[in-house]
């Protein structure tokens, strides 16, 4: 595995960060939870993300929503990925628990920086009839995350 960085600098006093190297998630799905999740406060955006899990609050897909359904509320089309949100829940945690080592306030903190990038391709075949074979390919995900403290 890469070492990846950071695809932007902040400042250490005030700022903690955490990423997620190739999850085994949704690159479209991780892509709208980003957009959708950036600027909240990190409470709400867990609170968010686990309405998300027992399927309450849908996530709005604004780029990969062909033939998509709407949903309730102030949105047109939307899903409600539930395992991305899960690992996104992680990530938020473990980026809190920085955040507390090195002595800022979790609980005042808002997502400044989030973003998702491509990883590698875990490549694989199924067995098709007749010798031939079909590929079965798992994309993975590397997500970054940055909080600050608010004043």
């Amino acid at each position: 595995m890469a070492r990846i960085a950071y695809s932007t600098q902040a400042d250490p006093d005030t700022t903690s960060r955490a990423m997620g190297h190739e999850l085994h998630i949704s690159p479209r799905h991780s892509r709208e939870i980003c957009r959708a999740i950036k600027g909240m406060q990190t409470g709400q955006a867990r609170k968010y993300l686990e309405d998300v899990t027992i399927l309450k609050q849908a996530v709005p897909f604004k780029r990969h929503n062909d033939s998509m359904g709407h949903r309730r509320g102030p949105m047109a089309a939307g899903r409600y990925p539930q395992k991305a949100a899960k690992e996104f829940i992680k990530l938020l945690v473990n980026a809190e628990a920085n955040a507390e080592y090195k002595g800022l306030d979790s609980d005042h903190m808002r997502i400044t920086h989030i973003a998702t990038k491509q990883g590698r391709v875990i490549r694989g075949y199924r067995p098709r009839a007749r010798g031939r074979s079909s590929p079965k390919n798992t994309e993975t995900v590397n997500i970054e995350m940055i909080i600050q403290e608010v004043q």
